[in-house]
């Protein structure tokens, strides 16, 4: 609920000009997260949501509460046997008040009263999984426009060497030190660079769209640079976890995520709410029983004038249904919409059990290729200068640089996208166990207690 009411608190902000102060600065990813709950409609709309399900919730509540009505009349006469007379002589007026009050209804008011209150708590159960769902989005979105930029880097990097290459290859091909194919060959490496270079601008210039239409902001400002660093002991330890304690943190995240999941919180909801629904389908064979308390306020006409006598009375009634082969579909319709909400439950468990699983298998995999791919990056980058060095000492080909130069280009992106995968992965277990605190998703992967 505190969450909640802080991303509403948030929603409130996005007409105060923060987007446009934010928008030229640099922005980091707490600021990004704000912008895009702020920006969100889905949950603008879950905040309508949950208002008007409260109300709903008050009108159940207020439909218990005697029934207070007041009724008035005037009436006067222009015509009596046949002939006219002044209507202001037979004027008449009059007032009323009465009280109605449901004495027994079999229990269906509390149940309806119940069956809003869940459906107000499975509306908010709903926006706080859009809430995680905006987080997860977001931070996809950030880490991929600095993997874009990462990759962009790389392929600049790998367009110079290339140039530098073609560079040194049409001095020696001027002097017939290499073949033409050798020449032709630096040629196409260049162009094949460029073109790299060239795409990776495309998806950073997507990537950026895609992020400017999650926080609402108009031009792209500078975003701050993640310290992988310290990630760094939480790297090590997944990379090198043991079956046995990547079991404990299987059963750990899954007691959490029975427990917080906002999904499967509202999944449970919408099968109270059915069984609620059979129930009260079940209360409709019982009677009604209404009590009426009603007396006349006051009577007035010209020639009387005002007549204060109280009058008034009490009054029961009651109705009892006797179709009740109405009342025993309902029961049966009822019965197979709370089976089908038991279901999807279940289904749905079973499907959030598979991708906690997923989830857990990824963020594993992925710190593992983080440090595989920088541990094959060192290497290419010593195997790529020492072939360099053999190439301004005409000692290596074309065909030699270009291969290292490859290898070098691929390992670099192995290790960009293995990098920002594994953020992408925390994110993701983050959402499924509903952890506002990331220091706490932090502390239950290093063993620590949550």
């Amino acid at each position: 609920m505190k969450r909640l009411a802080f991303f509403f608190s948030i929603i409130l902000l996005a007409n105060t000009g923060q987007s446009a102060q934010l928008s030229a600065a640099t922005l980091n990813l707490e600021q990004a997260r704000m912008l895009a709950l702020a920006n969100s409609r889905s949950l603008a709309r879950y905040e309508l949501a949950i208002r008007s399900s409260i109300l709903d919730e008050r009108n159940h509540l207020y439909s218990m509460l005697p029934s207070l009505s007041a009724d008035y009349s005037a009436s006067v006469s222009y015509l009596r046997a046949w002939g006219f007379e002044n209507p202001i002589d037979t004027f008449n007026a009059g007032a009323a008040f009465s009280i109605t009050q449901v004495i027994f209804q079999g229990g269906r008011s509390f149940i309806q009263r119940a069956i809003s209150s869940i459906a107000t708590e499975s509306v908010r159960m709903g926006a706080l999984a859009e809430y995680f769902n905006v987080l997860d989005a977001v931070d996809n979105a950030y880490f991929a426009v600095l993997e874009a930029i990462a990759t962009l880097a790389a392929e600049e990097s790998a367009l110079q060497t290339a140039e530098l290459s073609l560079s040194i290859a049409e001095i020696r091909h001027e002097y017939g030190m290499i073949n033409p194919g050798d020449f032709l060959r630096a040629l196409a490496e260049k162009e094949s660079r460029e073109n790299a270079r060239n795409q990776a601008r495309r998806n950073l210039a997507l990537n950026a769209a895609r992020f400017m239409a999650l926080t609402g902001l108009t031009q792209m400002p500078e975003l701050e640079r993640i310290d992988f660093s310290i990630h760094e002991d939480l790297i090590q330890r997944l990379a090198g976890i043991s079956d046995e304690e990547a079991g404990a943190l299987y059963e750990k995240f899954f007691v959490i995520l029975a427990e917080a999941n906002p999904s499967l919180a509202r999944a449970a909801l919408n099968s109270q709410r059915a069984g609620k629904n059979l129930s009260l389908a079940r209360r409709e064979h019982s009677p009604t029983i209404s009590a009426r308390i009603f007396s006349t306020g006051f009577n007035y006409s010209p020639f009387g004038g005002f007549n204060t006598t109280a009058a008034g009375g009490i009054s029961i009634t009651g109705s009892i249904p006797i179709d009740f082969w109405v009342t025993a579909n309902r029961v049966q319709r009822s019965r197979i919409a709370l089976d089908s909400a038991e279901l999807d439950f279940a289904i749905l468990e079973n499907s959030l059990e598979n991708e906690l699983q997923s989830a857990l298998i990824n963020v594993f995999a992925q710190a593992e290729s983080v440090l595989s791919s920088r541990h094959s990056l060192q290497h290419t980058e010593r195997h790529f200068e020492f072939v360099m060095e053999r190439y301004r000492l005409l000692q290596s080909s074309v065909a030699d640089v270009g291969e290292a130069s490859f290898l070098l280009i691929t390992s670099q992106n192995n290790l960009i996208r293995a990098s920002y995968g594994f953020l992408q992965s925390l994110s993701r277990l983050r959402s499924l166990g509903a952890l506002g605190d990331e220091q706490r998703l932090v502390n239950i992967l290093m063993g620590d207690s949550p």
